[in-house]
């Protein structure tokens, strides 16, 4: 072999080898753990080729460890099935495939599918599942009610996507939720944000949740605050399968949506608290004080003035630190901060209310 020829080929060798390796390399996403939870990124709502999918079931584990997730759940629809010719009807096959790569993985992997009905009453998912095959019946409430025998999380999927008409409350929605059946609602799905859905949430007390619904192949390289999925944050005790079903229960959860956080005040603030780092002031003028902000997380925090100092907005883009300059006239003593955070909303159209103190 010449020298030449040679060198071409330990190329060759070294392109294979760094290939391989960035497969199978992981991008974790910035995002804090709370006082006394463990924060998992989480995605409840995917398919495959034994649904309406592309890809196989394993695919969705090895996109999960790239993205950085720590949680997912294999969604096929169980009455609906475009692949049937060429994938076998095995409604329990998609978790048997994947569950192996994700426990290697150390990716937490419950067993899931979707009650796929017209709309009204639209699609259902349930996790948690000890058996899929229950679930398979014509009626949607006894097929909700085998879920719930099997101690499964039942969540409304993408309530408004046929619009407000069809997405409407109804007798037998009620029914779920008075049976205890019913915990959950997908605020933001995809692409969407389901206002009423989110307003749903607060009323009765629904879990809030935010899922991909991704069906072909995710071509993603990193998870990144420009360029993520629709995912939920769940803030777990302890970090295992059971540890998930117990902080979704408990209503435990954030939304990310594009550039906005979603979720209850308790969440959205410890989120904050845990991110957002104010240095002590570095520079005192004779009207002014100038201190140093951190975001530590990879969602930018948009802030609005609600009280009387500070400047009229503040953005903290993710990951970085920003200067900020606040007028007082008495620049020895502490000042008091409020603002809106706007783009954390608790409610449709609200923000969540922010108070500190720049000592």
């Amino acid at each position: 072999m010449t020298r030449s020829r040679a060198a071409c080929m330990t190329l060759v060798l070294l392109l294979v080898m760094a290939c391989s390796a960035t497969a199978q390399t992981r991008h974790d996403v910035a995002f804090p753990d709370l006082p006394g939870y463990e924060t998992l990124l989480c995605d409840f709502h995917m398919h495959s080729v034994f649904s309406d999918g592309n890809v196989w079931p394993t695919v969705r584990v090895d996109e999960a460890w790239r993205l950085g997730l720590d949680a997912i759940a294999l969604t096929d629809h169980i009455e609906y099935q475009p692949h049937r010719a060429d994938v076998p009807t095995n409604h329990n096959r998609p978790f048997e495939l994947a569950v192996g790569k994700a426990l290697e993985a150390g990716i937490l992997f419950p067993r899931a599918t979707e009650i796929t009905r017209d709309t009204p009453p639209g699609h259902f998912n349930a996790i948690f599942l000890s058996d899929v095959e229950p679930l398979d019946t014509e009626d949607f409430v006894e097929a909700i009610e085998q879920a719930n025998k099997q101690g499964a999380f039942v969540f409304w999927n993408h309530q408004s996507w046929k619009g407000e008409e069809k997405g409407r409350w109804m007798d037998v929605h009620t029914t779920l939720l008075e049976n205890g059946w019913l915990h959950g609602m997908e605020v933001c799905n995809g692409g969407g944000y389901h206002p009423t859905a989110h307003r749903w949430c607060v009323e009765k007390g629904l879990t809030m949740l935010g899922n991909s619904d991704i069906h072909a192949p995710d071509i993603s390289g990193r998870t990144t605050a420009d360029e993520h999925r629709t995912l939920t944050l769940v803030f777990v005790k302890e970090r295992t399968v059971d540890g998930l079903k117990e902080a979704l229960q408990a209503g435990r959860t954030a939304v990310w949506f594009n550039n906005q956080m979603i979720g209850r005040a308790e969440w959205l603030e410890g989120l904050l608290a845990e991110a957002i780092e104010i240095a002590p002031v570095h520079r005192r003028g004779k009207d002014y004080v100038s201190t140093k902000v951190a975001n530590r997380m990879d969602v930018e925090v948009q802030l609005e003035r609600t009280g009387s100092a500070g400047p009229a907005s503040i953005t903290l883009p993710p990951r970085s630190t920003t200067m900020v300059r606040i007028g007082t006239k008495s620049p020895n003593e502490p000042v008091d901060l409020t603002y809106e955070a706007t783009n954390f909303l608790v409610a449709p159209g609200e923000g969540l209310s922010v108070s500190v103190t720049v000592e």
